[in-house]
């Protein structure tokens, strides 16, 4: 194809990808921690969306600035719960146990859900099923972590690809996990990445002009 990779933190990142359609990617970022002043990046984030989505629904955001943007949550909530298709694509920085990965998204989903009343049997078990998923693998650095949600269905493809083995996936049809899979990386304040908030902000706010 010849298409130029955009560079995230130093990953490599296809600017569009071809699900049902094309998506391009309006969002980029990582998750850091800082240690004793060092900054230690984890993972870098790509989201991708089709641009006449978000102009179709979120439309009520329309002339907001980036900094407007950044700082509402509604407007992320909208983005999340949105009947929109969206990838969001997850490369390892630093290597970890899937184990440690699968328990961070264990205890956001729970305890989002949670906080809504919405921790049932059917929820905990498909949890469990995600963590399941996860939880042998080992995340070398370059390894990709794959969300594809579908734009209706409260459905969520997760694919995980490292060096030298095939593709696995993990079909995800708990409406209610699936939802808030989306809301951990893509819920404003709450979110796991600040630095892919502001991005996604950025490039909206733009797209709503």
């Amino acid at each position: 194809m010849g298409t130029e990779m955009v560079m995230v933190h130093e990953v490599p990142f296809p600017p569009q990808i071809i699900t049902s359609k094309p998506l391009s990617l309006l969002g980029q970022g990582i998750t850091d921690i800082e240690i004793h002043f060092l900054q230690v990046k984890f993972t870098a984030i790509g989201v991708y969306l089709d641009p006449s989505d978000v102009k179709t629904h979120l439309v009520n955001w329309k002339g907001k600035t980036s900094e407007d943007l950044a700082g509402d949550d509604d407007f992320f909530d909208a983005l999340a719960s949105g009947e929109m298709e969206k990838v969001i694509r997850v490369v390892v920085i630093k290597e970890i146990k899937g184990a440690q990965y699968g328990v961070q998204l264990e205890n956001a989903v729970r305890d989002r859900l949670a906080a809504e009343d919405k921790y049932e049997e059917e929820e905990e078990t498909e949890l469990e099923k995600v963590v399941g998923f996860f939880q042998s693998k080992y995340f070398k650095a370059n390894s990709i972590i794959t969300y594809h949600f579908s734009p209706k269905d409260g459905i969520c493809q997760i694919g995980f690809e490292t060096e030298g083995k095939e593709e696995e996936k993990l079909k995800v049809e708990n409406a209610n996990v699936v939802g808030m899979m989306q809301r951990w990386y893509l819920s404003g304040s709450r979110g796991v990445s600040p630095s892919t908030i502001v991005s996604l902000a950025d490039a909206l706010s733009t797209l709503l002009t």
